[in-house]
């Protein structure tokens, strides 16, 4: 199965969550044992040999990939949440939108110093829930080696907001 065959397995949804927006539904790739299996090995593979101790995974379409990433890599598998979601102690970080502000948490037992954590999720858009992602991780003193996403929008050039990491991305779309 191809990264072609992959993408064939993203529909668009024109004008979700809001007009103007085209909603890129990871849905049918899902559905399709075959694709979503080869789509978690290809977003593995290049962080095979890269010791990962933890898979931060964003929620929540992020969860989707992250289990599976986990488990190839070995590795244990953290769940950041919105505000309000995790129900022990839990550290935060906020982070700017367009219109407002944003927060993530990750509950402070779930990496240690020197861990070295992968950050998963579906899209990369403009890269400011990702980097918010690494600025927790980093807080709790554990290492980011990279990201992986199904995902790209390159046209909103999430990659400027990551300089410097390393950026895995399975699909682009310009």
């Amino acid at each position: 199965m191809t990264v072609q065959d992959i993408a064939r397995r993203i529909r668009d949804v024109p004008d979700f969550p809001k007009p103007g927006i085209v909603f890129k539904d990871i849905t049918p790739l899902l559905l399709d044992a075959t694709a979503f299996r080869r789509a978690v090995e290809l977003m593995t593979a290049p962080f095979r040999r890269a010791k990962i101790a933890r898979v931060v995974s964003i929620e929540s379409r992020g969860f989707l990939l992250g289990a599976p990433i986990a488990l190839a890599l070995k590795a244990g598998l953290v769940p950041m949440r919105k505000p309000g979601k995790l129900p022990a102690e839990r550290g935060r970080v906020e982070y700017a939108l367009e219109y407002g502000t944003d927060a993530l948490e990750m509950h402070k037992d779930a990496v240690s110093a020197g861990d070295r954590v992968l950050v998963v999720d579906d899209v990369l858009a403009t890269g400011g829930t990702a980097a918010a992602a690494a600025k927790l991780v980093r807080a709790h003193s554990a290492e980011v080696v990279g990201f992986t996403f199904l995902i790209e929008l390159d046209f909103l050039n999430g990659r400027a907001r990551l300089q410097g990491e390393r950026i895995e991305a399975l699909l682009h779309y310009t």
